[in-house]
């Protein structure tokens, strides 16, 4: 038997399909050769200072530095400290009795760094030794997993990448523990909290409110003025600011009073804006609160309940191109986004067969390429789905398009002596 490890339940049994593992049980499916679980998230992590006999805040333990780090199963916060976490400790039992089972182990959890480290701490916790294949997909359809399950990389392939991931995850403890420690010691009353992540981006709010308090509005006038010549109207904005207003309304008197102007100087330019590239995770988070005023964290979540959909490609990615081998897969899913009739507006104004590249760069796709939707017609999607959604397949159809050629004239006027 082989076990395959899936993140979530949901896409243990959408790979579980795939795999005619049609035998539901407690915590896995079985069935043709295969059983399929899930990890519920991080079931395992790294223990606190209390489980390594240290208690209570003290000056002299610190700094606190395990060696080694040992792994616990995940844990709930009660009122008197911490406790297992029943259904964390109910599927580890689940898939240690699959793991002794089996000749080796798939490993399906997300295909990145947390993914990684999600299995490599449940694998090591559990002391197994079975050789592990990594199923590495960047979208949930049915073609994308089939494709993985054909294409199983070696589980040693992803050592820097789960190297990097436990890197992480210590420094976050030896940070949050031992600094947390520290100023709560130095405070004497309270208990607070820093954090490797928390503290300075709690730092970064602090210093830009310190700034809006600190700034000092200056008032100045600048004078507009309306023109019309052969039918063409357009407006001019002065250069020079005036602190005094009197002063701009006595200017602006005299200008009036002699009703001209004289034209200086007049420059075309053409400038060639090339189209937006695809979204990545961050891209699109800022996007969605400019627009749409969601939080990072929502619109992570919506994005990853697209992708567990299977109308998305996989979300955390840092990259916004594709590779050249999937290039052949954008004019499928462009055709899906045509049979659409929101899109149909923006697919017609495409050219195609002649579609923008700019988006392919080999080179700048490591983990998980830009996000894209799926050739799959999104199905009963909430409003906010829909909306992070109809955000992804537009900016793949604005990559796509040609560059923007625009004409930028400057006219430099003179009035009086201004």
């Amino acid at each position: 038997m082989i076990t395959v490890l899936a993140e979530k339940p949901s896409v243990a049994k959408e790979i579980a399909v795939i795999l005619n593992a049609k035998t539901k049980d407690n915590g896995f499916y079985s069935g043709n050769g295969y059983f399929v679980t899930w990890a519920l998230g991080h079931l395992v992590g790294l223990r606190m200072p209390e489980e390594y006999g240290i208690s209570g805040y003290k000056r002299e333990n610190l700094p606190i530095i395990p060696d080694p780090f040992l792994l616990t199963i995940r844990k709930v916060k009660v009122e008197k400290g911490y406790k297992v976490d029943g259904s964390a400790l109910k599927q580890i039992k689940t898939i240690s009795d699959l793991f002794d089972k089996s000749e080796k182990i798939i490993v399906a959890t997300d295909a990145g760094r947390e993914g990684e480290l999600i299995f490599r701490y449940i694998y090591q916790y559990l002391n197994c030794n079975k050789p592990f294949e990594r199923l590495w997909i960047s979208s949930l359809t049915d073609k994308a997993i089939r494709n993985g399950f054909e294409n199983l990389k070696d589980g040693a392939q992803f050592d820097g990448l789960y190297n990097a991931a436990k890197g992480r995850s210590r420094a976050d403890w030896l940070v949050g523990i031992n600094a947390s420690q520290a100023l709560t010691i130095a405070g004497g009353n309270e208990v607070y909290s820093l954090g490797r992540v928390q503290t300075p981006t709690l730092a970064l709010i602090c210093k830009r409110y310190e700034d809006h308090i600190n700034f000092k509005v200056s008032k100045y006038w600048q004078i507009e003025l309306e023109h019309k010549k052969e039918f063409i109207s357009f407006k001019s904005l002065s250069i020079q600011k005036w602190d005094d207003k009197k002063i701009a309304e006595g200017v602006l008197r005299n200008i009036e009073k002699s009703g001209k102007v004289s034209i200086e100087s007049v420059e075309t330019k053409r400038k060639n804006e090339q189209a937006p590239l695809l979204f990545d995770l961050t891209g699109l988070q800022k996007e969605a609160n400019k627009k749409l005023g969601f939080s990072a964290d929502e619109t992570q979540n919506i994005a990853q309940s697209l992708y567990e959909k299977k109308f998305i490609t996989y979300p955390r990615t840092g990259s916004k191109y594709i590779p050249e081998d999937l290039w052949s897969e954008v004019t499928v899913i462009v055709r899906t986004l045509d049979s659409v009739d929101q899109f149909k507006p923006m697919t017609s104004k495409l050219k195609w067969g002649r579609f923008n590249k700019r988006i392919i760069n080999d080179l700048k796709v490591s983990d998980h390429h830009g996000l894209l939707p799926t050739d799959r017609i999104p199905t009963a999607l909430s409003a906010k789905e829909n909306a992070i959604y109809e955000m992804i397949a537009v900016r793949l159809l604005e990559s796509l398009s040609s560059s923007c050629i625009k004409e930028i004239t400057e006219i430099n006027l003179h009035a009086l002596h201004y």
